[in-house]
C-alpha cells in the first residue's frame, strides 16, 4: 500500500470507463489515496453523472473532473491529456459483450483496440508514468472478436513497453460478480422469470471475483 500511496497521492489520475461497474469502483477506492484530481472519462453521460454525484455526496470528494467523451475521439482525448496531464491512467473503457461484439466486429476493434492505441500513444506523448489496461481472460487464445480485440490491444501495449518511459501494465479478469451484463445477474433474471438457465456451453469454465477485488487488483497492478 505505501507504494500505491506514493503513486496516487497528490497526483492526477485518469479513469476511462469511469461510469462502468469496475471503473466506478476504481474511483471509489482511489479516493482513499488522496489524488489531486480524478479525471472521469466515459461516453455514457448518465453513468458519469451517477459516479460523480456519488463521489461528491457519499464520499465528500470534490476533486473529480467528469468528461463525457469517447476514447476513440483522438482530438478530444489529446485535449484532455494536454489540459490535465495525468500521471496514472486506469483504462477500463471497453465493449465487453461477446455475442454483441460478434455481430459488431468493427465496433469491437475500433473501441477496444484503436481506442486503446490512441490512449497509449497520448500517454507517451504527455509523459503519463503508468498505464494500467483492464483486459479479459477471453484474450487467451481468442475464440471471438471481443477477445481478439483485447489481445490486439495487449500486444500493442507490450510492443510500446520495450522502448518508452511510460510503464504499461495489463490485468486480465474473468467474470466479475455483479458487474453490468455479467453472467450472474443474467442467470438470476432467468431464474426469476421461471427458467431455463441458459449456459453458453456445458463445458464452459467460469472464474469469478467481486467488483471490489477486481478494483483492488487493478490499483495494486499500477505499482
Amino acid at each position: 500500500i505505501p507504494d500505491v500511496i506514493s503513486e496516487i497521492q497528490d497526483n492526477i489520475v485518469m479513469v476511462t470507463g469511469a461510469g462502468g461497474s469496475i471503473g466506478s469502483e476504481i474511483c471509489r477506492q482511489l479516493i482513499r489515496f488522496k489524488p489531486r484530481h480524478i479525471i472521469l472519462v466515459d461516453h455514457s453521460e448518465n453513468n458519469l453523472f451517477l459516479i460523480e454525484q456519488e463521489l461528491v455526496n457519499k464520499f465528500q470528494f470534490f476533486k473529480s473532473i467528469p468528461i463525457v467523451a469517447s476514447i476513440k475521439d483522438k482530438e478530444v482525448m489529446k485535449a484532455v491529456f494536454r489540459e490535465h496531464k495525468p500521471s496514472v491512467l486506469f483504462h477500463a473503457a471497453a465493449y465487453k459483450h461477446v455475442p454483441l461484439m460478434q455481430l459488431n466486429p468493427e465496433a469491437a476493434i475500433n473501441n477496444n483496440f484503436i481506442g486503446t492505441k490512441i490512449l497509449a500513444n497520448l500517454a507517451i506523448d504527455f509523459n503519463t508514468k503508468r498505464f494500467v489496461m483492464l483486459s479479459t481472460d477471453k484474450a487467451v487464445k481468442p475464440k471471438n472478436v471481443m477477445g481478439l480485440s483485447k489481445l490486439l490491444a495487449e500486444k500493442y501495449l507490450q510492443s510500446l513497453a520495450r522502448k518508452k518511459d511510460t510503464r504499461f501494465m495489463i490485468v486480465r479478469f474473468g467474470n466479475v460478480l455483479g458487474s453490468h451484463g455479467s453472467v450472474v445477474p443474467i442467470f438470476k433474471e432467468q431464474i426469476l422469470s421461471g427458467g431455463p438457465v441458459r449456459v453458453t456451453h456445458p463445458n464452459m469454465k467460469r472464474y469469478f471475483m467481486t467488483i471490489p477485488e477486481s478494483a483492488q487488483l487493478v490499483i495494486q497492478a499500477s505499482v
